[in-house]
């Protein structure tokens, strides 16, 4: 798969969130974080483009699948990080002593400590994408993933993503959470 390809699987019909901008966003998100070397900025990288490659919102295997799929695409001294790292986004667990590991998530997670607004449009284009879900299970199961977030201690596990964002995504999260209930 080549990267014009893989732009093509961002620009799929039903990608309302997890599209080409949300790839745009992550690195944007990267470029701003110093002290990586090259390989740890490559290795990010990789994963960011690849971490949504597949994404089907009637599937559970969709972070397995992107990572198969990024495997089989990155340079070879890459693949076996790149995998893992894309499987840490299925849970968004990150062990304390994964720096990469709570970057990659930190920055996949970003969006929930938006501004209001731009917060706003992300849970509409969830909700677009998740289109197929009768709405009150979709309040339901929104709210579970909602609620597991906000119990966390800490959402994102990089300290300076945590310092920059937790207190606004804790915020957003109880005003959508008010929303759906």
């Amino acid at each position: 798969m080549t990267r014009d390809e893989l732009v093509a699987a961002y620009a799929a019909p039903g990608r309302h969130y997890h599209n080409l901008a949300h790839i745009e966003d992550c690195l944007a998100a990267l470029a701003r974080i110093d002290g990586l070397s090259v390989a740890e900025r490559e290795t990010l990288s990789e994963a960011i483009w690849w971490h949504d490659a597949v994404y089907d919102p009637t599937r559970t295997d969709n972070e397995e699948r992107s990572a198969e799929l990024a495997e089989q695409h990155v340079r070879a001294e890459l693949r076996q990080e790149v995998g893992r790292l894309i499987r840490l986004t299925k849970t968004h667990d990150v062990t304390a002593d994964d720096r990469l590991g709570a970057i990659l998530i930190s920055i996949d997670l970003s969006i929930l400590g938006a501004d209001p607004a731009r917060y706003d449009a992300y849970a509409a284009a969830i909700r677009r994408e998740f289109s197929h879900v009768a709405e009150g299970e979709y309040r339901a199961g929104r709210a579970r993933v909602l609620r597991r977030f906000a119990a966390r201690e800490v959402i994102f596990p990089d300290p300076v993503f945590a310092a920059t964002f937790d207190r606004q995504a804790r915020a957003n999260l109880a005003r959508e959470l008010a929303k759906l209930s």
